[in-house]
């Protein structure tokens, strides 16, 4: 299907059928089949540059800061400590310049199987790429799953900022995947996961939620707005090997100054309570109280 018609890029997205998005493009600024995923990179009227892989928008400019903010300190700001941070995915940068930003992180190890999505991610979406820059981070490129095999309870956060379970990305929203992740950990040690879209997908992020409620001694789901998502959503799944955690508590709460020093525009403590209030619709699909 022809996803260009008249200058407007449109978003088949399988996961919302009989849904759409369309954004007007400027330009097309890059367009290529990596070894992985077909990727695209372009100039939109509304929203500055996007990055789209197989089809389906990635980030935008206009509204990346929501999701790499929310992915980032709402794990974060649930431990008490963390100092060895692992981000898998997150190929456009994004993440991994909110992670360096924490105070306490000493180390920021990040794997992405793309390097094409990183070397086309610096060239085209910098304000992104910039967290590839800094000192605190390792970049490797390879297999998360072949990555973590190889390390045992290293890590205070593992963050997962993948691609949404379709095709290649289904398997990091398996039990199999979490359960590398949980032997990856620190004691105590936290999980964060992209969890869906909860308007239209209800089986998958049900599904991840569930996961991460039997593995981990405590869990939580929470959501944050994101325009040009599908629905404008996106979910995220979280465990923490501490029975204790109270993901709807934040331990570590920034000042307004440390929040401007630190250029956060839309995460802060009492948006990070906000995000796990849920709905009645998916605190029943969630089988929550």
């Amino acid at each position: 299907m022809d996803l260009f018609k008249k200058g407007w890029f449109t978003e088949i997205y399988d996961l919302s059928p009989g849904m759409t998005l369309s954004l007007e493009i400027k330009n097309i600024l890059h367009q290529e089949k990596s070894k992985y995923q077909d990727i695209l990179v372009a100039e939109t009227k509304s929203c500055g540059k996007m990055l789209v892989l197989d089809g389906i928008i990635q980030c935008t400019e206009f509204d990346e800061f929501s999701y790499q903010e929310m992915i980032s300190f709402l794990p974060l700001c649930s431990h008490p400590d963390p100092k060895k941070v692992l981000i898998v995915g997150g190929g456009d940068g994004g993440v991994a310049r909110e992670v360096t930003k924490h105070p306490s992180v000493e180390l920021v190890e990040q794997v992405e199987i793309d390097d094409r999505v990183i070397d086309l991610c610096k060239k085209y979406l910098p304000s992104m790429a910039v967290g590839f820059k800094h000192p605190k981070l390792k970049l490797h490129v390879g297999d998360g799953f072949e990555f973590m095999k190889q390390r045992t309870q290293q890590y205070d956060v593992i963050i997962t900022d993948s691609s949404d379970p379709v095709g290649p990305a289904i398997p990091l929203f398996k039990q199999e995947y979490f359960k590398l992740m949980r032997s990856a950990l620190k004691p105590g040690g936290i999980v964060c996961s992209q969890a869906s879209n909860p308007w239209s997908n209800t089986k998958e992020y049900v599904e991840v939620t569930n996961v991460c409620k039997d593995l981990f001694p405590s869990s939580g789901f929470a959501y944050t707005s994101v325009p040009t998502y599908p629905n404008g959503v996106i979910g995220f799944a979280l465990g923490s090997l501490n029975k204790e955690t109270n993901f709807k508590e934040p331990v570590k709460r920034f000042s307004e100054e440390e929040l401007s020093k630190m250029e956060l525009r839309y995460y802060n403590s009492d948006v990070h309570k906000a995000a796990f209030c849920l709905p009645n619709f998916m605190k029943n699909a969630l089988n929550v109280k």
